[in-house]
Parts: C-alpha cells; structure tokens; sequence
C-alpha cells in the first residue's frame, strides 16, 4: 500500500490549489480515504474523507474549517484522490497529507487511519 500527495506550494490568500494522492496497491473505490493537515506544535486534524463507493455509500465528511471551500473527489480510473481547495486562508497553511486504513468507512480522525503519504506543503500568505 503506497500513498503519494502532491500539489502543493505557495499561493495567496483566496487562492486555488488542488492537491493530488496517487495511491497503489488498493483500489481507490475499495475503502475510505481521507486528507490529514498538520501545522508545527499542533495535532493532525482529518479535515475530509470519503467512505467507499463500492463497498459504502461514498459519504463525505468536511471539517467545519474547510466545509464550503475544499472539495474531495477521486478518479477511480486513474486510482487518485484529489482536494480542491478555493478561497485558501493564511490558516490553511500546513502540511497535508492523504491516508487510508483500508476499511470501507472510518471517521474522520488520525488515530484511525494506518496508510499514510509523504505530505505536501501548503503555504498561504495574506
């Protein structure tokens, strides 16, 4: 099980970014799979996850942080999983990562979730 993100950098506050995990050795539509973010001296927090389309009913969870300005969606075909995020704040700064524990639905918290990428930085400046 491998778990890649990508696409982050640094953008302006009400920037767009969207970030990328491409995952192997599980399919996508298989499980639940979620986006993790980390600032220095804070916890990780599960800011959205998706339960399995195949197995679940693919249910979306947003963090009331996000909910509104981040999308989570996957491309089954190309076994990715994507999060769109609009309308970036200087507080969206962080290191985001994507993760799975290969259940077909889990909340939306760190603990649970054992499959982890490398990260990817986002930074936003105001």
């Amino acid at each position: 099980v491998q778990l890649q993100a990508s696409g982050g950098g640094l953008v302006h506050s009400g920037g767009s970014l969207r970030l990328s995990c491409a995952v192997s050795g599980f399919s996508l539509d298989d499980y639940a799979i979620g986006w993790f973010r980390q600032t220095p001296g804070k916890e990780r927090e599960g800011i959205s996850c998706v339960s399995s389309i195949s197995r679940h009913d693919g249910s979306t969870y947003y963090a009331d942080s996000v909910k509104g300005r981040f999308t989570i969606s996957r491309d089954n075909a190309k076994n990715t999983l994507y999060l769109q995020m609009d309308n970036l704040k200087p507080e969206d700064t962080a290191v985001y990562y994507c993760a799975t524990d290969l259940r077909t639905f889990s909340v939306c918290l760190p603990d649970g979730f054992e499959y982890w990428g490398q990260g990817t930085q986002v930074t936003v400046s105001s």
